[in-house]
């Protein structure tokens, strides 16, 4: 039996990715120097891949910073704003990622958007009435033959253009039907160029087959693939799909000439019953996506050969569920880890070996297997996974729990008596940048290096320092800094029971933004409170009310690699509880501003809307206000929400009863504050005025112009001035200039 995997991690074991391309940024080296790292990359990931047996590689699944944005960049889709820089490709590629700030120009980067249901991001094509599409690069062709270099021959990797127009924002009178024959023409020319070059095997990733699609959706995808499969030149074509089911359009997929099909059998739900209901042509290959891409526990293989003994497909390939972008390296990294913890978990190249075995155990009488009988050896326990006072405690939560008393209305009036704040507000969403020194004292502590009292007395200067400098420009509402904390959910798992940790463990979150998402073991609770001296500490520093700064449970849940022996709501209940340990003891300690993070609200929601309540939204939503329900009426909830589409569930926003909302909003254009305004949204709201994930500093009437616009859409009473997310990646010249620009804009307004 054959295997495949859809995409391989491309950040490197080390991160070598990140730090050449950063010294890139800061003109430490030079493109040739980042081309030959990348290179590097691309080679041990082909060659691990061979080296385990895999059948089907891929090729042109590496990127420098998003694989939308290479599309984009393959087809010529660059709006003239880039163009106008006159820097290199790469220069024009890295402007359209990160905005451009200097001496040709000063230009916003993309929209940056989540991937689907992951914590990945991707960057929104641009499509004007003046886009001229046209094959200009050779990315799928240069990786494939530098694979073949190396002796693999690969299947190339393409985003399908069905995905790639449904993602990509028009931004003139264009319409996706007036570019989709141009763009399929564009994509046949691809196609034949690859065949020239001598590739068999082409893969077009097409995931956005798995939302609601509507007749004109179907009608759109099937013009463009029979136009470009009557083009094949003899090249296999697999149609790969992930992060779902292809339910509303399974029919057309399998009577269309595609050589193979590749569906999502982990998080396809519906996939297993499209298959046996309908069966799958003979004449097709069944790319099965049973080992999953998104999660480190180790395959069951139990279930997995169920599932492909299940299938009435005359040809099978094993394949992993989606790319393995979304795991770590390998689990040969983690030297602290116990084996008894380590045993259970599978990164990408463990994935691998599981692909393997259980194409070798199909087909046979795999129970008698030694891999098969050592597999299942591990789903008959696992230790310290049990917290019998955890399981109590939720169960003993009643509807109460989830109602905030008084109601929004009442609760706004007394805050806003007690705070006594300026109209249009200004603050930052938390974190302040996360300078070298601030990491050294961090790793000093870790490795012993430094005494506790050291650390500590490091960090309340920080926090001093910080909030000195917000009173000098003249915030409203002080933050902390956020100096003693790694990461925004590692740090809560840090210091919660039921987390396991691991050292290299690093996925891309986007372009060089790395996290190490913890791993829930077990039951969680609160060992003991997380964050109260260090709000308490810099609560002492000012007369200023200063927010507590907490990371919410959903948050908390989907950036954390997830248990898979209970339900998502069980695990969620469970951090809510310990989360509101946090909140109350915070405010029985005199913080009177409170703000409850919830970056990845959306980010587990269901990609059908039909799937929204009842396993998601419905407990989702009631764990945040389980969290804030208990707080006295003059404490005031904050939460922030950042790089998802939020328009479409702006009603269950407002559900979390919130006192007031952070939105990133400045990539997106402001394009939220429509769908605030016609669902009369009652929460107080900042949307982000400038984008931190750019260098650039925003000018005074940048922001201005945009605190305009909201002010057209916005209550003045209810209107916040905020950056879009937190500072920690920026650097603090940049950050002082961008934070003075942004309250002197605040200041104008007011006048």
């Amino acid at each position: 039996m054959n295997t495949s995997v859809i995409g391989y991690p491309r950040i490197g074991k080390d991160r070598e990715l990140k730090f050449a391309s950063e010294k890139y940024f800061r003109g430490e080296i030079g493109g040739d120097e980042l081309l030959a790292v990348a290179k590097e990359i691309r080679k041990g990931g082909l060659l691990k891949q061979k080296e385990a047996g895999i059948t089907y590689i891929s090729s042109n699944d590496f990127s420098f910073y998003d694989n939308v944005l290479d599309t984009a960049f393959l087809f010529g889709i660059v709006p003239q704003r880039y163009k106008d820089l006159g820097l290199s490709d790469i220069g024009t590629y890295f402007a359209m990622a990160r905005g451009y700030q200097g001496e040709k120009g000063n230009v916003k980067a993309l929209a940056l958007k989540k991937w689907f249901n992951t914590n990945y991001h991707y960057l929104v094509p641009e499509i004007d009435d003046d886009t001229n599409i046209a094959l200009t690069g050779t990315k799928p062709v240069d990786e494939y033959l530098e694979a073949k270099a190396l002796g693999v021959d690969t299947k190339v990797a393409v985003t399908g253009p069905f995905t790639f127009l449904k993602l990509a924002k028009f931004t003139g009178s264009k319409k996706i039907s007036d570019v989709s024959s141009v763009l399929t023409g564009e994509y046949i020319k691809l196609v034949s160029l690859l065949a020239e070059n001598g590739a068999s095997f082409i893969e077009f990733d097409e995931p956005y087959l798995v939302r609601d699609l509507s007749a004109e959706d179907i009608a759109l995808f099937k013009e463009i693939y029979t136009s470009i499969l009557a083009e094949k030149k003899g090249v296999k074509v697999l149609l790969q799909t992930y992060f779902g089911d292809i339910r509303d359009i399974y029919g057309e997929v399998t009577v269309l000439d595609f050589d193979a099909v590749g569906l999502d059998f982990i998080e396809g739900r519906k996939t297993a019953e499209l298959v046996e209901k309908n069966g799958f042509p003979a004449d097709k290959i069944l790319f099965a996506g049973v080992v999953n891409g998104k999660n480190i526990w180790r395959n069951n293989y139990k279930k997995s050969l169920e599932t492909l003994n299940g299938i009435k497909a005359a040809n099978i390939v094993v394949s992993t569920s989606c790319s393995l972008l979304h795991v770590p390296y390998s689990l040969e990294s983690e030297t602290k880890l116990a084996e008894e913890y380590k045993k259970h978990f599978a990164f990408a190249e463990e994935k691998l070996t599981e692909l393997g075995e259980i194409a070798a155990l199909y087909g046979t009488d795999f129970e008698n297997a030694e891999a098969y009988k050592k597999n299942q050896a591990l789903f008959e326990g696992r230790v310290d996974c049990e917290d019998k006072d955890v399981q109590a405690r939720v169960a003993a939560i009643t509807d109460a729990d989830y109602v905030r008393l008084p109601v929004f209305e009442e609760r706004e009036k007394i805050q806003k008596a007690k705070l006594n704040l300026p109209l249009f507000p200004t603050t930052t969403i938390g974190s302040f940048p996360q300078t070298q020194d601030v990491r050294k004292n961090r790793q000093d502590f870790k490795k012993g290096n430094i005494t506790k009292e050291e650390y500590v007395e490091f960090n309340k200067r920080k926090i001093a320092e910080c909030i000195k400098l917000q009173e000098e420009i003249g915030l409203d509402v002080i933050v902390h800094g956020e100096f003693e904390r790694n990461d925004m959910v590692e740090y809560f798992g840090e210091n919660l029971n039921g987390y396991v940790f691991t050292e290299k463990a690093w996925v891309q979150s986007y372009g060089t933004r790395n996290v190490k998402p913890p791993i829930i073991w077990g039951d969680v609770s609160r060992r003991a409170p997380i964050t109260v001296e260090w709000s308490k500490f810099a609560q002492s520093c000012t007369d200023k009310p200063v927010k507590g700064m907490l990371t919410g449970p959903v948050t908390i849940l989907n950036w954390s690699f997830p248990r898979e022996d209970i339900s998502i709501k069980e695990s969620i209940l469970q951090i809510a509880l310990a989360i509101r340990d946090e909140v109350l003891d915070l405010e029985a300690n005199g913080i009177g501003i409170i703000q409850i993070d919830e970056a990845a609200l959306r980010e587990k929601l269901p990609l059908r809307k039909s799937d929204w309540y009842g396993e998601y939204l419905d407990f989702a939503i009631p764990a945040f206000r389980l969290v804030h329900s208990k707080v006295k009426p003059e404490t005031q909830i904050h939460t922030h929400m950042c790089y998802s589409e939020f328009t479409d569930i702006i009603p269950a926003i407002d559900a979390m009863d919130a006192d007031v909302i952070t939105f990133e909003a400045s990539r997106s254009d402001l394009q939220i504050l429509d769908s605030l305004k016609e669902n009369n949204f009652k929460t107080e709201v900042g949307p982000g005025v400038y984008d931190i994930h750019s260098p650039r500093v925003p000018s005074v009437e940048e922001i201005v112009a945009a605190l305009t616009k909201m002010r057209e859409k916005i209550e003045e009473s209810k209107l916040w001035v905020n950056p879009d997310c937190g500072l920690k990646t920026r650097g603090d010249e940049e950050t002082k200039k961008s934070l003075v620009n942004l309250v002197e804009a605040a200041r104008q307004i007011r006048g």
